[in-house]
């Protein structure tokens, strides 16, 4: 993603970074600790691996998350949050929670239960 010219204000940048179906789902995932690309695949339900790749390309360039290789074969590479990350990583949680109570309020509760996110 590129950086345009003139934002508004600073939010405006961030959400530019962080928007998309995606990427919060990722940094969600990526709170669990490190993990491999085919970890974040099967865990992200829906995403394909080009979509995946392109997403934490993004969240790379930004320095939102992190990326470890290590040497050997199989080549082995992790995905990380990153300082910056962990803070984008706050706000996520905030969204979670609120659609936590919002699906309460809807009645959705048992999709909650099935997902394990409430007793």
């Amino acid at each position: 993603m590129k950086i345009r010219e003139e934002y508004t204000c600073p939010l405006e940048l961030t959400h530019d970074i962080t928007k998309g179906k995606w990427k919060p789902i990722i940094l969600w995932q990526l709170r669990l600790g490190n993990t491999s690309l085919a970890n974040l695949e099967k865990n992200i339900q829906g995403i394909n691996q080009k979509m995946l790749i392109e997403q934490l390309k993004e969240l790379l360039e930004f320095r939102i998350i992190g990326k470890k290789t290590f040497d050997g074969y199989p080549l082995k590479v992790e995905y990380y949050l990153t300082d910056r990350g962990k803070k984008v990583l706050e706000a996520i949680t905030i969204m979670q929670n609120i659609g936590i109570e919002l699906m309460k309020e809807n009645g959705l509760e048992n999709v909650l239960r099935i997902k394990g996110i409430i007793d």
